[in-house]
């Protein structure tokens, strides 16, 4: 890795996540990076391109959620600092891969950094999957009982996490074949969420 860059991007990149909300704070951001690096060193792809990518995959979350994946690509490619390191075409490609991260893409990526960014960003830990769609569903309905909440995010998670649902694996990593394994039978049993929903919500309520 090019200490220039890392440095750059260690002090003046990754500390703007710190204002984003508990999903999204620098360990998130961090955590993208290392297993970026990981399917980078197995895919053959260039670990210099896909640190970047995932430093800057959620940097629109400042401007905007819905589009902070567009917003994420114009911050990169109008970055004058990485043109120290990068040509216009890799830049090009950086920023590509960063629109194509978001879960609910139905397109698959344009090139294997997307795919590598995309892959990286699945974070299904079960049990961190459900408390966090609960903590969004209390987001949209902040006085809402527990049964709408548990309601919401039950459709939420059959959504985008079932089998069907709007979530892909474009590299089918080890790690989240399993995790998603996982949550998929936790799911399918009515008793098993919902006590996991419950865990969260007798947490905030203490």
């Amino acid at each position: 890795m090019n200490i220039s860059l890392k440095q750059y991007i260690e002090q003046t990149i990754l500390p703007q996540y710190d204002a984003f909300d508990g999903g999204h704070r620098r360990d998130h951001a961090q955590m993208v990076i290392d297993e970026s690096l990981k399917l980078a060193r197995e895919h053959g792809a260039d670990e210099q391109m896909a640190y970047v990518i995932a430093a800057y995959h959620d940097l629109g979350l400042r401007i905007d959620r819905e589009k902070h994946h567009i917003h994420s690509g114009e911050i990169l490619i109008k970055d004058e600092h990485l043109r120290q390191w990068f040509t216009d075409a890799q830049i090009g490609i950086m920023r590509d891969a960063v629109e194509d991260h978001r879960a609910s893409s139905k397109n698959p990526p344009r090139t294997i950094y997307g795919a590598i960014v995309a892959e990286a960003d699945r974070q299904i830990d079960p049990t961190l999957v459900i408390h966090r769609t609960m903590a969004f569903s209390a987001k949209l309905f902040p006085n809402g009982d527990f049964e709408t909440l548990y309601q919401r995010s039950k459709d939420h998670l059959l959504e985008k996490y079932a089998e069907g649902g709007y979530m892909h694996l474009w590299l089918n990593s080890e790690r989240n074949v399993r995790s998603l394994e996982q949550l998929r039978a936790i799911i399918r049993d009515e008793e098993s969420l919902r006590a996991l929903c419950k865990e969260w919500y007798n947490q905030q309520n203490q």
